[in-house]
């Protein structure tokens, strides 16, 4: 009987195929597109009846050529950038009559020179931007609602300390509605300054430190550079050289011997 053959198994091993790694494409930053448009230009400050904006002798880097390029406004070319002109030129007056500018969207050339080019934008005068307008007007409304409602929760002590920074002594003689009611006045029209005082825990040091010294617990020395006892002149502190009395008065309530003089002071006014 023949001797059956080993058969041997041959594994065939397939290539590993290397791909080969595609270029990374670098992707360019899109350049805001120029919107053909009627666009809108306001002066800054106060508005003359007729304002003339220089319209020659004015320079612009370019960044890609690198160097200055002289502009001129004209009624005849389709460029303001006088290495560009051809033919003769007629110049052109820039005016805003009551502080306002309108350019029409056929005067491509004039609104490119003040919107993109010329050196006195947002320091002489502005572009009018819609959008921008409603967002900073809406930020304005939403301060203000935080500052209302924040006026509207604080209590007696706290609205007492920010409207002394307002009225001064002013308000030891008013009563707690006509406080409160300058209060929301106050938060209305300045919602920023308002809640920045709201945070500003100095401003009740001052105010407790000022109330103490009308009631004569404290007394501060005519040349406003000694705080004392009122009942007995004894020396508390120096008010350091150019601070501000009460300022310095509240910094020193914080530290350790000034609180136990703020403990027995808050008692007595109590």
């Amino acid at each position: 009987m023949a001797k059956k053959e080993k058969i041997k198994e041959v594994v065939v091993e397939t290539p590993t195929v290397m791909e080969t790694p595609k270029p990374k494409i670098k992707v360019e930053p899109k350049k805001p597109t120029w919107e053909i448009k009627e666009r809108k230009y306001i002066l800054k400050g106060s508005s003359p009846l007729c304002h003339i904006l220089r319209g020659s002798n004015i320079y612009w880097f370019d960044e890609n050529k690198g160097y200055e390029r002289e502009l001129k406004i004209t009624e005849n070319q389709k460029t303001p950038f006088v290495d560009e002109f051809k033919g003769q030129v007629k110049l052109s007056h820039i005016m805003f009559m009551d502080g306002i500018l309108i350019v029409p969207k056929e005067k491509q050339t004039l609104q490119k020179l003040l919107s993109l080019y010329h050196p006195d934008k947002d320091r002489v005068y502005f572009e009018y931007n819609a959008i921008q307008d409603a967002t900073d007007e809406v930020e304005i409304l939403e301060l203000e609602i935080e500052a209302l409602m924040a006026a509207k929760t604080i209590d007696i002590d706290m609205a007492e300390a920010i409207m002394r920074v307002e009225l001064g002594s002013k308000v030891a003689e008013m009563s707690s509605k006509e406080l409160k009611r300058d209060l929301l006045l106050y938060a209305k029209k300045n919602p920023a300054v308002f809640l920045e005082l709201l945070n500003d825990d100095n401003v009740v040091l001052r105010n407790f430190g000022i109330r103490a010294t009308e009631m004569g617990l404290l007394i501060l020395s005519q040349d406003q550079r000694t705080f004392s006892w009122g009942s007995n002149n004894r020396k508390l502190m120096n008010v350091p050289f150019d601070e501000h009395p009460y300022s310095a008065l509240a910094s020193w309530f914080k530290t350790d011997e000034g609180m136990d003089i703020y403990k027995t002071i808050e008692k007595q006014l109590k």
